[in-house]
């Protein structure tokens, strides 16, 4: 009976909203800063950043970093700090990652807690300095927690310590291309890299309409997307490309605060299992609809090859 309340309380919520005469929007969300890279140069993570924030900034696209804070020491740590800064001072926001990027499945509730909070320990007073929160966190792979216990304890915390969850509604798979561009960039293989670029947008521009479709069939609407990127060098130096298929999809960008605000974000999150999936699956099990996945496309065969070859290089 309960989780006929929940279904039927979701459908009633949906079915009040009207459809947006502006259509959908996204809010770009980008994980793993400082950065997400093979290449441990400072100066390879100085120039993604730097061309990447100026991307953002010149097609007017809002975005909110994640951070790893674990990550400060891989590389400089006065200047992996620096690239925060940056993102702040370009009019981004940044949220928590957590400290290491580990998995709650393995460090279990306790464990996964003191991970969160060893992740704020720059990025909290940089913000604060600024009169701002820290008020968004993401979970590495989304994954949420198991059994349901460490779930709700997880959840319960975040809660308590005034986080919001940034679910994720739309991705495209880019950590998959990214590992075998930055290894195109290292080797100086000029057609490599045209060829996973190409690839890349190519399968973007396919799987991008794919989950305006299946939010479409889901909540009988226009909705506020949250799409997963990552900080890389590939998403850097394809980001007025990307800027251009937001446009062709009549995508329009919005900050986090805004996509949040539709109300499909208040709809009941029932998912516990091992794998991280994104939201729109979530929500299908709660409201029992079927997503469009005849249609769905993997990435492309060579590029999930490149990427475990290097992986198994590693």
């Amino acid at each position: 009976m309960k989780l006929r309340r929940y279904v039927l309380a979701a459908l009633a919520l949906l079915a009040s909203v009207p459809a947006q005469a502006a259509g959908d929007t996204v809010a770009l969300t980008f994980d793993d800063l400082p950065i997400m890279t093979l290449l441990h140069a400072q100066s390879y993570a100085d120039y993604t950043n730097k061309i990447l924030l100026r991307g953002l900034r010149r097609h007017h696209l809002p975005a909110i970093g994640f951070v790893n804070e674990g990550k400060f020491d891989d590389l400089e740590r006065a200047a992996q700090i620096d690239i925060l800064r940056q993102w702040l001072d370009a009019g981004m926001n940044l949220g928590n990652h957590t400290f290491s990027h580990e998995s709650p499945n393995k460090l279990l509730a306790d464990g996964y807690i003191r991970d969160i909070a060893r992740g704020e320990q720059v990025t909290r007073p940089m913000l604060a300095a600024r009169h701002r929160d820290l008020r968004w966190f993401r979970h590495p792979y989304l994954e949420t927690g198991m059994p349901l216990a460490t779930k709700l304890k997880i959840n319960n915390w975040l809660a308590a310590h005034g986080y919001r969850i940034a679910p994720v509604t739309m991705e495209n798979s880019d950590w998959l291309f990214s590992e075998p561009y930055d290894d195109a960039i290292a080797r100086h293989d000029k057609a490599r890299i045209r060829r996973i670029k190409a690839s890349y947008l190519a399968y973007t521009a396919k799987i991008v309409p794919w989950y305006q479709r299946a939010g479409h069939q889901l909540l009988g609407r226009d909705m506020s997307f949250v799409m997963l990127l990552h900080d890389t060098r590939l998403n850097a130096d394809c980001i007025d490309d990307l800027a251009a298929l937001f446009k062709k999809n009549r995508l329009r960008p919005v900050t986090l605060e805004k996509a949040m605000s539709d109300p499909a974000y208040r709809i009941v999150d029932p998912y516990v299992g091992a794998d991280g999936i994104e939201w729109l699956e979530r929500w299908s099990q709660q409201l029992h609809k079927e997503l469009p996945w005849d249609s769905f496309m993997d990435p492309p065969a060579e590029i999930d090859a490149e990427y475990t070859r290097i992986d198994h290089d590693r």
